[in-house]
């Protein structure tokens, strides 16, 4: 009811969709909204119908003290942390189905995943009704097909960010749960990647 009473007196709102565990790359997501919206809206909701797996869902990073306290020092205007009940009223199933080209990727490992993604996106931008919708890079897949299922539907801008990289490794909040060992051999695969892209650049390869 609060956010009903709020959102219709913004223009220019730039709307940041987070499951929390916030780390560099949401916050470069928020300062670029607060660049170029007059006022910025962070959600915090980890979403059941977008996990395929129930221990991911359980074990999914959560410390929402510490993301308020972020979005505080941001100086964020709006922070939207609904319930599932709040965003599905006990009606869970998705009206979204993947065309058989578009299980390609991580929609191919991930059955139920990207249905589960637009569902939820959709319920979020139809409460919210933003002008700008701020992602970032590394979710290409995800990106495309928000943009492709529900940009014409909502008529949102969607503003694609930089990936912010550690040691090369794109930042994610499932980081947390990487044990050290495992996550220095992802650093290390990520900057061999990056090796090899640059050699071939050198050579003249369009990547």
């Amino acid at each position: 009811d609060d956010l009903k009473k709020v959102i219709p007196n913004c223009k220019n709102l730039g709307f940041v969709p987070t499951m929390g565990g916030l780390h560099k790359g949401h916050i470069s997501l928020i300062k670029n909204s607060q660049k170029k919206s007059n006022k910025t809206i962070v959600s915090i909701f980890v979403n059941p119908t977008q996990f395929n797996n129930k221990d991911d869902y359980r074990t999914y990073p959560k410390n929402i003290n510490r993301d308020i306290l972020i979005l505080k020092k941001l100086k964020v205007n709006f922070v939207f942390i609904p319930t599932v009940k709040d965003i599905y009223k006990n009606k869970m199933n998705s009206k979204f189905k993947l065309k058989k080209s578009e299980k390609i990727l991580c929609a191919n490992k991930r059955k139920g995943h990207f249905e589960g993604v637009l569902e939820v996106m959709d319920r979020l931008l139809n409460l919210i009704k933003p002008k700008f919708l701020y992602l970032g890079e590394k979710d290409f897949q995800q990106q495309y097909l928000i943009n492709k299922y529900l940009q014409k539907k909502h008529l949102f801008k969607l503003v694609i960010c930089k990936t912010i990289r550690h040691k090369k490794m794109a930042l994610s909040s499932r980081n947390l749960n990487i044990q050290k060992k495992s996550l220095i051999k992802g650093q290390h695969i990520a900057n061999e990647l990056f090796l090899i892209k640059n050699k071939y650049k050198h050579h003249g390869f369009r990547i």
